[in-house]
């Protein structure tokens, strides 16, 4: 299939998995609206459709809580097809039935691409309206996800991260108590081969963590108390630092000097509280369990989105390009989600070492805006090669390029339109 057809395939299948306003990730798999694919979409919309990227954005934030939490995912009809829904979540935090935690905050960048890329201004109006809810879920992370005011992001359960059955969330995740849930089927490994998804024991403990929170009827502050998991994610962290950038553009541009000040101080809160992550034997970022007090021992493509988040010191932007190269000698295809050197490290399942179109158009980001345009492109590149090679899939092998995970998957489609299609790069030069 030649750059072309894959620009044609892609556009036809956000537009087939638009639900009317909102994008499912894939049929079957995953029957509902997701946070952070929504967003990702947006920009996937943007490329041909600025109206319904905006309105992508706009229906995300019809299901925020009272609270301020934006949540991870928004059940605006009832899918038997999807475990667990709605009923097992047991939530009344918002509009619209939802789960009870968030997902990494993504949307503040993406608001601020759709202004910078219109030309006429008009996308101001929309910008502004989705401000206040911008606002209200930032102050909500470092409310409930950093309540020791320590300037680090903590999730309370591995779906929180996005990167679900990520091997920094092992220990932590062991330690969890099985107890509180009654016989479940899944239905993830109906649609998907079982050896690309979470064990059962990690279902386990991700249902006991549901049911910890739900019996304190998911009170934020309660939660973040007495949730048995408990982990600082360098991924959500370097993600929320980044949004809070963007918002603070955003806010000057819409002339909010009360929220641009405010948003200052998180800033510079953050820029120090990274510090912590740090992983002086292994030179990068890594996860932090708060209830055990550990660092993980490992390096996972989160920790490539320091320079994401603005952090190009010496020390780090020299740290991550050595272990860039390192792991380029390891496989043929980057970013593996976890180091090919880890002994946890599993090319094919999930989190534990594929590669993800969107994290790499991220770290991308990152390396280009500190000035390393040669390990950008070649992101690029490698997330190109892999989608000529298997589609639009969830993820990818980064040994052989196998397709992996959902098809004609929205995130994956989103990410080819608006950075790797060689279409894309062409338009930007």
């Amino acid at each position: 299939m030649s750059d072309t057809d894959l620009d044609t395939t892609a556009r036809t299948i956000l537009t087939d998995n638009d639900q009317g306003g909102y994008t499912i990730p894939t049929k079957g798999l995953y029957p509902y609206q997701w946070n952070w694919d929504s967003v990702f979409v947006a920009l996937g919309f943007a490329t041909f459709d600025q109206d319904r990227a905006w309105r992508e954005l706009e229906m995300l934030f019809e299901g925020q809580w009272r609270d301020g939490m934006v949540p991870h995912i928004l059940f605006r009809k009832d899918d038997p097809s999807y475990f667990p829904g709605p009923s097992v979540w047991g939530t009344d935090g918002g509009p619209i039935p939802s789960s009870g935690h968030s997902q990494p905050p993504v949307a503040a960048t993406v608001v601020r691409d759709l202004v910078d890329a219109d030309a006429t201004g008009q996308s101001l109006d929309r910008a502004a309206a989705l401000l206040p809810g911008l606002m209200a879920w930032h102050r909500w992370y470092l409310s409930y996800r950093d309540p020791k005011d320590q300037g680090v992001l903590a999730v309370i359960h591995p779906w929180e991260s996005g990167r679900d059955n990520l091997p920094d969330w092992d220990d932590a995740l062991r330690a969890v108590e099985v107890k509180d849930i009654e016989p479940y089927e899944r239905k993830d490994t109906s649609h998907v081969d079982p050896a690309m998804r979470p064990h059962k024991e990690d279902y386990d403990r991700y249902l006991s963590i549901m049911a910890a929170c739900r019996g304190v009827d998911w009170d934020p502050a309660e939660v973040a108390r007495s949730c048995p998991f408990f982990v600082v994610d360098p991924g959500v962290t370097f993600i929320f630092l980044r949004a809070n950038r963007d918002l603070l553009h955003l806010a000057e541009k819409l002339g909010k000097t009360e929220e641009a000040s405010e948003i200052r101080g998180w800033i510079a809160k953050m820029e120090a509280g990274a510090k912590i992550l740090w992983h002086d034997e292994l030179k990068a970022h890594v996860a932090l369990d708060q209830r055990s007090g550990k660092q993980t021992d490992g390096i996972s493509s989160a920790s490539f989105l320091a320079p994401y988040a603005g952090l190009t010191d010496g020390e780090t932007l020299g740290a991550l390009q050595a272990h860039f190269d390192r792991i380029a000698g390891k496989v043929r295809y980057l970013m593996p989600s976890y180091d090919p050197e880890h002994k946890s490290y599993e090319p094919l399942r999930y989190w534990r070492g594929p590669v993800w179109a969107m994290i790499n158009y991220m770290i991308a980001r990152g390396f280009a805006e500190a000035g390393d345009k040669a390990r950008a492109e070649r992101l690029r590149a490698d997330t190109a090669a892999l989608v000529r090679e298997s589609g639009f899939a969830e993820y990818f092998s980064p040994e052989t390029a196998e397709g992996a995970g959902g098809g004609s998957f929205s995130w994956t489609a989103a990410i080819w339109l608006t950075w790797a299609s060689p279409s894309h790069v062409e338009q930007a030069a």
